[in-house]
């Protein structure tokens, strides 16, 4: 693949730039087809910044770690929200929340982030363990004798499930799994796209995603809302929110709400899968985290099994140091997010060293945390799955270093600054939760040997998915 290099039209200061030779495209495809390794290569021959063009985009790369910091702290000069609020209005359509249509809409929804904070954060992830073990009850109690499942979707059908119910809340119907199940089965035609739809693909292209996406969002519509039970707080203040623009009608109101939804899953859910999975695939990792939840429900005078409430406060969750490590490490291993900021002006980036990167008024900054995250420096063998890797002497990990110096970013699954991701105490405890009741109340372990990897085709967006599901079987614990 050959390389031409524009530095004529480059001002003093700025970034090598990789061009590409396709028109439009420029280096897109190699991007898409392995981020991670087009990424390396290009840091190996032009150092730690150079510029990209991707797709009509120039995208300047900063690889080194101790910059990340500058990135993050000039927020003003730096902006996502804008560039977020324009991708996420087009791929669940929505209108674009411009300030002179919608006054303070995007604060005010910012606002209501409180909800997923402190001590309406306990209440919520409360109903989310009840919903879980309610749904494990339901799912798995007759399991007397060794079940088969696929594993991711067990993962999907449980998480999904749970979340629906904490957030929106029941669906009052004699059928309500049933209905629960085929919101569940569009979402995931849906989700199969949103790659796309994030790479600006036309819908129109994605055969029967349009219409997919047009009945997920009819679920979300007043009408059908009402009729839901115990929804949360925090759905609740944004509906308040929505009623007060009139502007927003009923349509784009409920694809708010399933814009929410995804937000709220569409990551979760192979999270989960991965840290199952690799917790299943190393007997010593879930020798350790099942010997802490048993430990933790025998301090606590909890029984263990479906027909017992298993009650957790945050601090006992916080405190189970090896279910997080096991946690943090899958993260690690699977999560490949870009995180992206836009510059709002001309102006020079100061770095650390006396760099300088001279940026134009629309070029795109990006930083790729997955080469942090599997850098051998940071992390010794960092393609080998480490359960305990987060932990030093009984306690959580929190020091990690490259080149002898202590690192400020060092995990960055949910991103940084102003883009970080505001759901993510809630993901965390939804996802040690599913974990620990699944470990406390069944036997688990793995029905076929063979390796499951990661699918690349959600690069730079967030959590990785299986190219594979994989059988597990689960009975009851004696």
């Amino acid at each position: 693949c050959s390389f031409f290099f524009f530095f004529f039209n480059r001002k003093t200061g700025e970034p090598p730039l990789i061009n590409g030779w396709i028109p439009y495209l420029g280096k897109a495809l190699i991007f898409r087809k392995d981020a991670y390794k087009f990424l390396l290569d290009q840091q190996k021959k032009f150092g730690d910044i150079f510029t990209v063009h991707i797709a009509g985009r120039y995208i300047t790369f900063i690889m080194d770690p101790f910059q990340y910091v500058y990135v993050i702290r000039n927020s003003k000069q730096l902006e996502f929200h804008e560039f977020a609020n324009k991708m996420a209005s087009k791929t669940f359509d929505y209108p674009a929340l411009s300030k002179g249509k919608f006054p303070e809409l995007k604060e005010n929804l910012h606002r209501i982030y409180q909800y997923l904070q402190g001590k309406p954060l306990d209440i919520i992830s409360d109903h989310m363990m009840k919903n879980l073990q309610d749904i494990f009850e339901w799912k798995c109690s007759q399991a007397t004798d060794w079940e088969t499942e696929k594993m991711y979707k067990f993962c999907c059908s449980v998480m999904f499930e749970a979340s629906f119910v904490t957030l929106y809340g029941r669906v009052p119907a004699a059928d309500g799994h049933k209905v629960i199940s085929e919101i569940r089965d569009k979402f995931i035609k849906f989700d199969a796209s949103f790659p796309y739809l994030a790479a600006n693909i036309p819908i129109e292209l994605l055969g029967a995603t349009k219409k997919v996406r047009k009945e997920l969002i009819h679920h979300f519509l007043l009408q059908n809302m009402t009729k839901w039970l115990g929804g949360s707080k925090v759905v609740q203040a944004r509906q308040d929110i929505f009623e007060k623009y009139e502007l927003l009608g009923d349509y784009d109101k409920a694809a708010h709400h399933f814009a929410f939804l995804w937000a709220s899953v569409g990551n979760t859910i192979p999270a989960t899968f991965w840290a199952m999975y690799y917790l299943l695939r190393h007997p010593e990792a879930l020798a350790a985290v099942r010997d802490e939840i048993d430990h933790l429900l025998q301090s606590t005078g909890q029984k263990r099994g479906p027909t017992y409430n298993i009650h957790l406060t945050r601090e006992q969750l916080d405190n189970l140091v090896y279910l997080e490590s096991a946690l943090n490490e899958s993260l690690r291993m699977c999560s490949s997010s870009m995180n992206i900021r836009i510059s709002q002006e001309d102006f020079v980036l100061k770095l650390e060293g006396n760099q300088e990167v001279v940026l134009r008024k629309g070029d795109w900054i990006a930083l790729y945390p997955q080469i942090l995250h599997m850098d051998p420096e940071v992390y010794e063998d960092p393609k080998e799955y480490k359960f305990d890797r987060y932990i030093e002497n009984g306690k959580k990990k929190t020091t990690f270093y490259k080149a002898g110096r202590k690192l400020k970013y060092f995990l960055m699954p949910f991103g940084s600054g102003i883009s970080m991701c505001p759901g993510r105490f809630l993901a965390m405890n939804e996802m040690k939760m599913f974990l620990f009741i699944l470990l406390s109340h069944f036997d688990v372990e793995l029905a076929e040997n063979k390796a499951v990897r990661l699918d690349n085709s959600r690069m730079g967006l967030g959590i990785l998915l299986p190219d594979v599901d994989i059988a597990f079987r689960y009975k009851l614990r004696s």
